[in-house]
């Protein structure tokens, strides 16, 4: 449930279009989700396995301070902690609160304060202790799949709402491996999210066994509902409708069930965001924790609750800040930022196994990465280009990334410089 609930949030609801306006035909529409799934599933079995050769609470950072030294590990929870996980809880609280609140018939300018409700709320109760928090995941997490198989039997079921006299979809105006490859960077957007189960590895039963089970069945499951959720879209709308369309799912159920329908599914995209919201708060500072446990941080980061053995301060800290980048504005502005960074760091991680495979090959795990090396070398392909595709089109942004992340050198010296830094 963590592996899926981690990756649908309000993606599959809204990127379809962009999709759609970028490749415009319905066989390019399905081959670039499905080329998506691909390069999620090669991604989960390569953290599959570094998951079950470090199952330690911290994930990627982890993995990164062992194979590439404490500096690249401290500048991830860096930026985890200042943009990434925090501006992206702050968005995801803002998405939510955007459909909840006119089904709560709150006034919009309540929207920001429901949102840093909702962050304080979640962050209260995966303070509490990790079954709290996981129970909730679980529940939202099949909310939001009954939210996604209502839409997707709707549409089989009913007749197409496809208009016949529609205008055509035209080529893409690109070429077609560059078309295909700007509609990739949505899909791999909405496939994110799956690497933060091994945030909290060191919490898993059997961890080993456990880990790249759920990893690489939770990657599928996604894999299949976004192809349905696709297939519902073109069916419903067809092409020039979906690329036309601001919220794709709201047309299908409006035009089949009217204001009720798009009442529904609004409640599904409330509850999808609530549930990936509650993600983002459960396991991300177990990151803090790793970091400060490894003398990089603040020491009361690293202290577990003598009852619910939860990261209390890291979690607290984490939704001020959230809140803080909320109320401000300026989240957005951070996450933009930050993306490329993002996905260089899930390509250097990635890259961390061919460390772990030539220094500790003697080490046997119960579960390797099928298609070893050519799967790394295909998933870090894919991370360049994303990243390449977000220095293109804003450099700027870009920069100011690079700079966000170069704040993060002297804070390292400073802890480092601490002699408190042990592994």
């Amino acid at each position: 449930m963590l592996v899926v609930g981690g990756i649908i949030g309000s993606g599959i609801f809204l990127n379809p279009a962009i999709v759609a306006q970028r490749v415009g035909s319905a066989r390019l529409i399905m081959l670039t989700w499905a080329l998506g799934a691909l390069v999620a599933l090669l991604g989960a079995f390569i953290f599959a396995e570094l998951g079950a050769r470090r199952p330690a609470a911290g994930g990627g950072y982890v993995y990164l301070r062992d194979a590439f030294g404490p500096l690249p590990a401290f500048l991830y929870g860096w930026a985890l902690l200042l943009a990434i996980a925090t501006g992206a809880a702050a968005a995801v609280a803002v998405t939510f609160a955007s459909y909840a609140a006119p089904l709560l018939g709150l006034a919009p300018s309540a929207e920001p304060w429901l949102a840093a409700g909702a962050i304080a709320l979640l962050s209260a109760i995966n303070a509490v202790g990790v079954r709290p928090g996981t129970l909730t995941q679980n529940i939202f997490t099949l909310l939001k799949l009954a939210a996604i198989a209502a839409l997707v039997v709707s549409a089989l079921l009913a007749p197409s709402l496809a208009v016949a006299t529609a205008s055509p979809a035209t080529a893409a105006p690109t070429p077609l491996v560059l078309a295909i490859g700007t509609a990739l960077v949505p899909v791999l957007f909405a496939y994110g999210g799956w690497q933060q189960t091994n945030f909290v590895a060191e919490e898993m039963v059997d961890a080993e066994r456990n880990l790249p089970r759920a990893l690489v069945i939770g990657v599928v499951i996604v894999a299949v509902v976004y192809l349905a959720v696709n297939l519902t879209y073109l069916r419903a709308l067809g092409v020039p409708a979906l690329a036309a369309s601001r919220a794709p799912a709201a047309d299908v159920m409006g035009a089949y069930f009217g204001d009720t329908g798009r009442r529904l599914i609004a409640a599904g995209i409330a509850v999808s965001t609530f549930g990936f919201l509650n993600l983002v708060i459960l396991v991300t500072p177990r990151v803090y924790q790793a970091m400060a446990r490894d003398g990089l941080f603040f020491a009361w980061f690293a202290e577990l609750h003598p009852r619910s053995r939860t990261p209390v301060a890291a979690i607290l800290v984490q939704g001020a800040w959230a809140i803080a980048l909320l109320l401000s504005g300026s989240y957005g502005q951070l996450l933009d930022y930050v993306t490329f960074a993002d996905w260089i760091f899930f390509g250097v991680t990635a890259a961390t196994l061919f460390v772990y495979r030539w220094r500790d090959d003697a080490v046997r795990t119960r579960y390797r990465a099928p298609l070893y090396p050519l799967s790394v070398v295909l998933f870090c392909l894919a991370c360049l280009y994303v990243v390449a595709g977000a220095v293109v089109s804003n450099p700027w942004n870009a920069v100011r990334g690079a700079l966000l992340l170069a704040a993060g050198v002297p804070v390292f010296l400073f802890w480092s410089r601490q002699g408190n830094f042990r592994r």
